[in-house]
């Protein structure tokens, strides 16, 4: 993957599972990732949606799966929780090989990525301080890490091309999780912080000083930095300026929520005041995005949005190129 290459990921993974298991995902302590034990082929379709909407990526049904969390609340063995975790690899993987069946050995298709989803510590505590990353503060850097380790070594040994250490609320549990990944020298990765505002992360440190922070102590085996689950409006003066004066520009990843807002009691609310993810998309790239897509509330439809105006926008500056304007 390089620079020049624009990645288009999928959107909200438990919205568009929705659509197909017709149960409320918000609310569960597992989420989604409940739905691998007992609808797995909804799982699958799910990543179908996505690759035909036109995602180069898809990430795993993997947020707020972990070995506590499948023992305590499915009551699985460990062995039987990290073989459920490589499931949802497996799961990503069929969908794959069905889309690239569809689409025809004369199609020009690369391979889609297969992300594995590595959501915070704080999703399995749910207390909702996956919004605030007050956690760090009770716990150290080294029991985050010990709690992420076995899932990440699953999705790793089950093959996945890349990992999303997303939703990340606090530096203290980025900079953990860009240690932690040294142990998996294979293993390239990107971290991805939840904030609260246009220049904050939701614990409230500066965003551009947590990403810088975490890059540089893995450039290496980091492909990008970057947010996700955030309002989409916030983006661009998040990302504004963040390569500005240095050598080592850090790639950046976004793939934001649709702009409304989650209330624990009412679920998610001001749909009718967003602005479509899409409309964003041509600002971000120019900024040097690498890796775009959604988050919660996100739709396949909204990846195909996204995939069109990727498309124009990679158009209009080879054309730029061609007539010695760029």
């Amino acid at each position: 993957m390089t620079m020049n290459k624009v990645v288009v990921l999928d959107g909200g993974f438990a919205s568009q599972l929705c659509t197909h298991v017709g149960d409320v995902v918000d609310g569960n302590p597992l989420w989604s990732a409940k739905f691998l034990a007992s609808h797995p082929q909804a799982v699958t379709q799910t990543h179908l949606d996505f690759l035909r909407a036109g995602a180069d990526a898809i990430m795993t049904n993997t947020y707020q799966a972990s070995v506590d969390g499948f023992m305590k609340h499915l009551g699985l063995t460990r062995e039987q929780s990290i073989q459920l975790i490589k499931t949802a690899v497996e799961l990503a993987k069929e969908a794959c090989v069905t889309f690239l069946q569809e689409s025809g050995p004369n199609a020009d298709l690369e391979k889609p990525l297969i992300v594995g989803s590595v959501g915070p510590y704080g999703a399995s505590l749910h207390d909702y301080s996956e919004y605030t990353g007050d956690y760090v503060e009770k716990v150290s850097q080294q029991e985050i890490a010990d709690w992420h380790r076995p899932r990440i070594q699953a999705l790793l040994e089950a093959g996945v091309d890349l990992l999303a250490l997303e939703t990340i609320p606090a530096q203290a549990e980025g900079e953990a999780l860009a240690e932690l990944i040294k142990e998996f020298p294979e293993c390239r990765a990107w971290i991805s912080f939840s904030c609260k505002d246009e220049h904050h992360t939701s614990h409230g440190e500066n965003f551009q000083e947590a990403a810088r922070c975490c890059w540089e102590r893995n450039p290496t085996q980091l492909v990008a930095i970057g947010a996700n689950c955030l309002n989409p409006k916030f983006v661009t003066p998040l990302i504004t300026g963040i390569n500005d004066g240095t050598s080592s520009p850090v790639p950046l990843v976004v793939y934001p929520n649709s702009g409304e807002t989650f209330d624990p009691e009412r679920g998610w609310v001001d749909g009718d005041n967003c602005v479509p993810v899409d409309s964003y998309v041509r600002e971000w790239l120019n900024l040097g995005v690498t890796y775009i897509g959604g988050c919660c509330r996100t739709y396949a439809r909204d990846v195909c949005r996204i995939r069109s105006e990727v498309k124009k926008w990679i158009r209009e500056r080879n054309c730029c190129k061609l007539s010695g304007r760029a």
